[in-house]
C-alpha cells in the first residue's frame, strides 16, 4: 500500500523548511512594516550582503517576498502576508518573549534612500 500523503503536507513541510532559519524570520520581521532595500537589511543584522542575499534567494523562491529595482537599490517586500500569521503563532508557543523590530529604524551606516535625508537644494 502506498503512502497517501497529500501535496498540501509537502507544501506546508516546505514554508516550515523554508522559515526554520533565524536569519530568514528576522528577515521577514524588518518586511513586515513595508518593504526594504539590501543595504538597511544588511546594515540591520550585521550581516554581510552575500549572505543575506542568500536568505533572501530563498524567501523569494519560496514566493514569499518579491524584489523591485529603483535605480542602484533593490527593495523587497512580502507578498503573502499571511506568513505572518504562522510567525506570531511560533511566537506565541516560545516560551522566551520575543519583540519585533519597530516599523522604521533609521541608521547611519546605511545609504539607503530611507536612511540618507535627501539634501534640500538651495539657490
Amino acid at each position: 500500500m502506498q503512502n497517501r500523503q497529500g501535496s498540501g503536507s509537502e507544501e506546508s513541510a516546505a514554508i516550515f523548511k523554508t522559515l526554520a532559519h533565524p536569519i530568514r524570520i528576522a528577515i521577514l520581521d524588518l518586511l513586515r512594516h513595508g518593504e526594504e532595500c539590501v543595504c538597511h537589511i544588511e546594515a540591520i543584522l550585521g550581516k554581510r550582503q552575500a549572505y543575506i542575499s542568500q536568505q533572501l534567494a530563498i524567501l523569494r523562491a519560496a514566493q514569499i517576498i518579491i524584489d523591485r529595482r529603483d535605480g542602484m537599490n533593490i527593495f523587497y517586500r512580502v507578498i503573502r502576508p499571511e506568513i505572518y500569521a504562522l510567525l506570531d503563532a511560533a511566537r506565541a508557543l516560545s516560551p522566551l518573549p520575543t519583540a519585533t523590530p519597530p516599523p522604521m529604524i533609521r541608521l547611519e551606516s546605511c545609504p539607503c534612500p530611507k536612511c540618507t535625508p535627501e539634501v534640500a537644494v538651495t539657490d
